[in-house]
């Protein structure tokens, strides 16, 4: 008999492996296969063990169990549709086991990943805040209302809160670039400024907002 599994105690393999017997052929109906008393001998399990895998067979009508007479073959339908059942059984267990040992794996790799997202976030925040002056860069492209214009023109700093530290044209760079320098298509702007300077900046290019830079 096969070794006791996780999920089968072991008068359930023992009525299963009789069970496969008689539903091979090797027991037919009418044989009297073996003394109840014998059982426990032959499969080497314990007398209770082999008085409750007898109980189950006779239970499902597999085999007739009477005091004195043995254990006598009474239905190998029966038979068939017992091992039908528990090989289902046994595939149903096994695809359980395996959702949720996948699924266990799932949580603790969003775990994990969530620990280090925190981690990244953690130290872009301590980066930035020990290099304030690494610049952002944005590049005019497209017909962005502020290409044609001069940097004294748009007011920049007071409606982003951004200064303008460089400006990189055709390849060559312009530091400290004055206010009546010309912003051209292709341009590279680079600007400093707090962690909200990107989307300002990026926002007041294309929309060369009007408004009170109090209002932002």
């Amino acid at each position: 008999m096969s070794p006791k599994t996780d999920h089968e105690s072991r008068y359930q393999q023992l009525a299963s492996d009789i069970a496969s017997r008689i539903a091979e052929g090797s027991y037919q109906v009418g044989d009297k296969i073996f003394a109840r008393s014998s059982l426990a001998s032959q499969y080497q399990v314990s007398s209770e063990t082999a008085r409750k895998a007898v109980c189950v067979l006779a239970e499902l009508g597999i085999v007739e169990a009477e005091k004195g007479s043995g254990v006598t073959v009474k239905s190998r339908e029966n038979a068939l549709l017992f091992i039908s059942r528990r090989r289902d059984a046994r595939t149903l267990s096994f695809l359980k086991n395996s959702i949720i040992e996948k699924a266990e794996k799932q949580i603790r790799e969003i775990a994990e990943l969530k620990e280090e997202v925190e981690r990244l976030v953690d130290l872009t925040e301590r980066f930035r805040s020990t290099n304030p002056f690494i610049p952002f860069e944005i590049t005019l492209e497209g017909n962005l209302p502020s290409i044609g214009k001069k940097i004294s023109e748009l007011c920049f700093w007071q409606s982003t809160s951004a200064t303008v530290v460089a400006i990189k044209k055709k390849g060559s760079l312009i530091l400290s670039p004055g206010g009546t320098t010309l912003l051209e298509e292709s341009d590279v702007l680079y600007f400093v400024g707090d962690e909200g300077s990107y989307s300002r900046v990026k926002y007041f290019l294309q929309t060369l907002l009007t408004k009170d830079p109090l209002d932002y």
